[in-house]
């Protein structure tokens, strides 16, 4: 019974970012209503599980990895992350930004989670910061080109753009990136700490001098978009302050915790640890704490740097970041692929095809699972080693924990 692969039926989220064409593309679906579709959840996260079809019956994946963890997990990753798949797998659709934000680490995210227990804070209140005690690294991998804001740029950076659109009466407002050793942290905080007057007026005077700008810079367009969209919300200026970072399909970013980013505009498949704690920094109508995002944020210039994949000999692209939880590559099918057996110490994974017309057959499975566009299988630790046949692209979510204690 475990030692097949399952079809998998995927929950889609509907926020009013996500765009109304791209997942319904992929999926091959209709969507008269035009709602916002923007994200496809794969995994086992309680908000929204997959559901697999295994001998004839759909079953919510967390039901069916409680009912046998250690041959649909994986012997390591049961041992390493208990019964709980370790990562969420998606198809992330952006039409308009989503906001800015950050993710704690592992003692920040548990240490707030129990402060907040104590509290008698509901776990599903909108000024609720933490809802579990996990960390949330994660990566996207662009499918369409794809535009995002990640980490702090140098302060003589932001110094330099930030004066081709500041108006004199604010220039003493840069003194405090220029003059102290803390100046990125004390320049966000006055920002995110203005008055709302005072903020308006900003606002208004910087996005009236990026239109003078605008076909000179990318970071100057998207000013005057977000001000159109959120006319006093200190995101707006987030573009003269974080990296702007353009991905072309195929290019991936990684955030780790700490790190303050947002989504613009663009199609991706996103991978993360199983966890839902979010700190919002702007560009939202929803909660925005601060104090908490001051601590968990770190305050300094970041190299918005691509991941470029490693390539294997059978042809996989994988992408190598430090998180433990998740471990994202791409295959390109023409023919045949075979997985690799592992030695018994396989993990669970999810695949996704995005191209082409596939098969997909466990060792032990009678017959193979059609992978067509837009469809998704979840393979069992036990599972391997299973073959794709066809021609066609997928991507692919694993646990490298397992991997490397056997490499």
């Amino acid at each position: 019974m475990f030692s097949r692969v399952w079809p998998m039926k995927n929950p889609i989220q509907y926020y009013g970012w996500g765009s109304t064409t791209a997942i319904p593309q992929l999926l091959g679906m209709e969507n008269p209503e035009n709602k916002p579709m923007a994200e496809l959840w794969m995994g086992a996260h309680p908000k929204a599980p997959s559901e697999v079809l295994v001998l004839g019956r759909w079953t919510k994946l967390p039901d069916l990895i409680q009912e046998a963890p250690e041959p649909i997990l994986g012997k390591l990753v049961y041992e390493r992350f208990g019964p709980e798949l370790p990562f969420l797998f998606k198809v992330l659709a952006a039409q308009e930004p989503l906001s800015i934000q950050a993710h704690p680490n592992k003692a920040q995210a548990r240490e707030g989670f129990l402060r907040e227990e104590a509290l008698g804070i509901p776990i599903d209140a909108q000024e609720r910061n933490y809802r579990d005690q996990n960390h949330k690294p994660e990566l996207l991998c662009a499918l369409t080109r794809f535009e995002a804001l990640k980490g702090f740029r140098p302060p003589a950076e932001i110094v330099e753009l930030f004066k081709k659109v500041l108006p004199p009466r604010f220039s003493n407002w840069l003194e405090i990136l220029q003059t102290s050793s803390t100046g990125i942290r004390d320049f966000f905080e006055a920002l995110m700490r203005m008055d709302k007057d005072g903020l308006r007026r900003l606002l208004g005077s910087v996005a009236e001098m990026a239109r003078q700008l605008e076909g000179s810079q990318r970071e100057f367009q998207w000013v005057i978009l977000l001000h159109k969209r959120y006319p006093i919300d200190p995101g707006v200026l987030s573009p003269l302050f974080l990296n702007l970072v353009i991905l072309e399909p195929g290019e991936a970013i990684y955030l780790p915790a700490g790190e303050l980013h947002a989504y613009l505009e663009g199609m991706g498949i996103e991978i993360m640890a199983n966890s839902d704690n979010v700190l919002r920094g702007g560009l939202t109508n929803k909660h925005v704490d601060v104090d908490e995002l001051v601590k968990v944020c770190k305050f300094r210039p970041t190299d918005p740097y691509k991941l470029r994949p490693k390539v294997t000999e059978m042809g996989e692209w994988i992408y190598e970041t430090p998180a433990e939880e998740f471990q994202l590559s791409v295959v390109r099918v023409d023919n045949e692929v075979v997985s690799q057996n592992q030695g018994g110490f396989g993990a669970a994974s999810i695949i996704i095809c995005t191209e082409g017309q596939l098969w997909v057959k466990a060792k032990e499975q009678p017959d193979p699972v059609e992978l067509s566009k837009g469809r998704s299988i979840f393979i069992p630790a036990v599972g391997h080693p299973y073959t794709i046949r066809g021609q066609g692209i997928v991507y692919k979510a694993t646990v490298p924990h397992a991997l490397r204690q056997v490499s």
